[in-house]
C-alpha cells in the first residue's frame, strides 16, 4: 500500500478512508510519516521531540497502531498502548499536507470508541507545553490537564478525558 502524503484529503468524500492495523513491515512508513509530521517542532524544541526519535519496529510489536489511509495513501497514524486503567494515546501524526482537516480528531475518536470497547473509562495522553496548538485541540475534544512537569528544557502537559460521562 504505497502512496505519496503529498496528496490532499476530501473530507468531505471519506468513502475511500481506512484503518489498518500496522505490522512489522510498516514500521519505516510509520517513523517516515512520524518524523515528517514532527518536523515542524524542531525549531520550537530546538531539538527533534521524542516521537522522531522513538523505536517503531519495538512500537508496532509492543503497542497498537494505526494507519489511516486515504485511498491508498498513508495520510496519519495513532499509537495506542493499552494500560490496567486507560487507554494512552501514544502518538498522532498526521502528514504535513494533511493537517488542519481533520484526521487526527478522527483519530481521536478512534481512540475513544477503542477504549469504550476495552470498557476503560479514560483516555490519557501527554505533549509538550510549546505544543500550544495541540494542546487547544485537545482541550477542545474534551481532555483537561492534568498536570504539567519540567522535561529537558521545556514542559510535559499530561491529559486525560474521562470517558464515563462522555
Amino acid at each position: 500500500m504505497s502512496g505519496t502524503l503529498n496528496q490532499k484529503v476530501d473530507m468531505e468524500n471519506t468513502t475511500h478512508m481506512r484503518l489498518v492495523r500496522a505490522v512489522s513491515s510498516d514500521a519505516s512508513a510509520v517513523r517516515q510519516l512520524v518524523r515528517d509530521s514532527y518536523a515542524k517542532w524542531v525549531p520550537v524544541f530546538g531539538r527533534e521531540p521524542m516521537p522522531m526519535t522513538a523505536d517503531y519496529d519495538a512500537a508496532v510489536r509492543d503497542h497498537e497502531i494505526e494507519l489511516l489511509y486515504i485511498e491508498d495513501s498513508l495520510v496519519a497514524i495513532i499509537e495506542l498502548i493499552i494500560r490496567q486503567d486507560d487507554l494512552f494515546i501514544e502518538n498522532i501524526a498526521v502528514a504535513p499536507s494533511q493537517q488542519k482537516r481533520g484526521l487526527g480528531r478522527h483519530l481521536i475518536a478512534h481512540a475513544v470508541s477503542r477504549a469504550k470497547t476495552l470498557r476503560l473509562p479514560r483516555l490519557c495522553l501527554l505533549t509538550g507545553q510549546l505544543m500550544e496548538s495541540n494542546v487547544r485541540l485537545y482541550q477542545s475534544l474534551g481532555f483537561q490537564i492534568d498536570r504539567t512537569e519540567p522535561f529537558m528544557d521545556g514542559f510535559t502537559v499530561y491529559m486525560s478525558k474521562d470517558l464515563a460521562a462522555a
